[in-house]
């Protein structure tokens, strides 16, 4: 059986959402994830979307992640080279090479590529039955009615265990991998957003994947959604998954 790439997936729920398919499928929900390195929010998510395909209205179009495949997403909306698609991996890029390279046509500037992705995102949100991981989703969505934002948060030392076992790295290089990226998203949000990535009052939830399971994270999101957005699910407001 061919696995389909995120590429793939992600042309699949487009179609499925846009007039040119044979049903135009009603908006419904938006979730952003934002998470610490280390947190378990590649297998949440995907633990997430099957439980909300298996509790949603037909009315409503078929769920997907935005995450990685986000980046191919905005290069082809903006019919952006692929060679670019590292740029958007490099939060410290300097504001003079930047400006140097825009100027010499080599690139847009990163407040360009920044504006491209936060157009991206919120077209993303408002098609629904998305999940958006990382690039200040719920920052950006945050003034729509359908969105839903989550942080996902687990203490250092089970988030280098996990690092360690994923990637099968020692120690030191697992802690080096999470300071980068908790570092690299922190900045990102803060230098483009003015925004503190652990402020709690930007989140709907926060869950400590050390306490709690995937399935039980996963979960508890979904009930909260469905909940949240009781006419896009066959369940009653009252009823619950857990």
């Amino acid at each position: 059986m061919k696995v389909k790439s995120e590429s793939e997936k992600a042309r699949e729920y487009l179609e499925s959402h846009t007039a040119g398919s044979h049903l135009i499928k009603m908006v419904g929900p938006c979730i952003t994830v934002s998470r610490q390195s280390g947190a378990g929010s590649g297998i949440v998510d995907e633990k997430l979307k099957d439980i909300l395909r298996q509790h949603q209205s037909e009315e409503y179009g078929d769920w997907e992640i935005f995450d990685k495949n986000l980046i191919e997403k905005v290069l082809e909306d903006h019919n952006l080279p692929e060679r670019l698609g590292k740029l958007f991996h490099q939060e410290k890029h300097s504001s003079a090479k930047s400006m140097v390279s825009e100027l010499l046509g080599l690139q847009p500037s990163m407040y360009s590529l920044l504006h491209k992705t936060t157009h991206t995102i919120l077209q993303l949100a408002q098609m629904g039955n998305v999940i958006i991981v990382g690039r200040a989703g719920n920052i950006i969505t945050a003034h729509l009615p359908n969105s839903f934002h989550v942080r996902l948060v687990a203490p250092l030392e089970d988030r280098i265990k996990r690092m360690m076992d994923y990637y099968n790295v020692g120690r030191k290089e697992a802690l080096a991998m999470i300071k980068n990226e908790d570092d690299s998203r922190k900045e990102y949000l803060h230098k483009h957003f003015h925004k503190d990535i652990d402020d709690l009052l930007l989140y709907h939830l926060v869950l400590n994947t050390n306490l709690l399971s995937y399935e039980e994270t996963a979960n508890i999101i979904a009930n909260a959604v469905m909940k949240k957005f009781p006419k896009m699910f066959l369940i009653h407001q009252e009823s619950a998954v857990l």
